[in-house]
């Protein structure tokens, strides 16, 4: 039996915590996600750069024009604060939340990884929960691309954290939990995006090798991705290649829905796992 240090690793994206109808913060998409986050749950969001840029659109009238990768630092170190405040709003007052900016190199160097992961693993003992994002408001693009190319030239295998996906699912590699899931704004994965009776509900296999077998058969039906930089449907089931096997059950689910019912199997999901 396969004992997990962790139970939940998830992650939201960015255009879930939007809406984009009134140019806001979904509170009631942070309110329901919020309520259910407690001990044993680390939970990686997304969402500060946009959230930065709606808010200082509201405070001066326009938006931020120039460089693009300054912009990006701006907006995400704006909207990290309003980000964390809302979390700390509506999770139990009972437990802590704890914010851990990682960047790549926290996950290329094993001295790094090891820390980190004690870190995390503090967490449910001393009643707090921790809460994930990329360190957008330090990290230039450029200077990124220079330390994975030269990480490239000693090592056979990189992590980049390109997005939040990739970055929980080397979390998830870190503290082996039982549940990754990756909230997004369609239920899971689709043969025919546009056809809702298309739902993929499981991708499973009786072992490692059929199972990655299977994960990539339904890469071939995924394209697109919500918004830019982001990667998709495709490079999530990608990213969950690792944590799958090392025993964690996956989940891409819709943030419109309640964690406890989605890992229930009481809203419509994709479940990935070994049988």
């Amino acid at each position: 039996m396969t004992a997990f240090d962790i139970y939940l690793v998830g992650k939201v994206g960015s255009i879930a915590l939007v809406n984009a109808s009134h140019d806001d913060i979904d509170y009631n998409i942070i309110a329901r996600i919020s309520r259910y986050l407690k001990p044993g749950y680390i939970w990686v969001t997304s969402g500060a750069t946009e959230i930065g840029r709606l808010d200082y659109i509201k405070r001066t009238g326009f938006e931020l024009i120039g460089d693009e990768n300054s912009i990006k630092t701006d907006y995400s170190a704006q909207g990290q604060s309003i980000l964390m405040q809302n979390y700390r709003q509506f999770v139990d007052s009972r437990y802590s939340i704890r914010q851990f900016l990682v960047e790549h190199q926290h996950f290329n160097d094993k001295e790094k990884r090891e820390y980190l992961k004690n870190a995390l693993l503090r967490c449910p003992k001393q009643g707090a929960i921790p809460i994930i994002n990329y360190n957008d408001a330090v990290s230039d693009e450029e200077n990124r691309k220079l330390e994975i190319q030269a990480l490239r030239k000693a090592n056979n295998k990189v992590v980049e954290c390109i997005d939040n996906d990739e970055t929980a699912s080397q979390i998830a590699c870190l503290v082996k939990p039982k549940y990754l899931l990756l909230l997004t704004g369609v239920d899971g994965i689709f043969t025919d995006i546009n056809n809702k009776n298309s739902l993929v509900r499981e991708i499973s296999g009786a072992n490692v090798d059929e199972l990655i077998q299977n994960i990539e058969y339904y890469q071939h039906f995924c394209d697109g991705a919500s918004r830019k930089g982001a990667q998709g449907a495709r490079a999530k089931l990608e990213y969950i290649k690792e944590p799958i096997k090392l025993g964690t059950t996956a989940i891409i689910a819709n943030s419109k829905y309640k964690i406890p019912d989605i890992l229930n199997g009481e809203a419509p999901s994709t479940i990935i796992r070994i049988r």
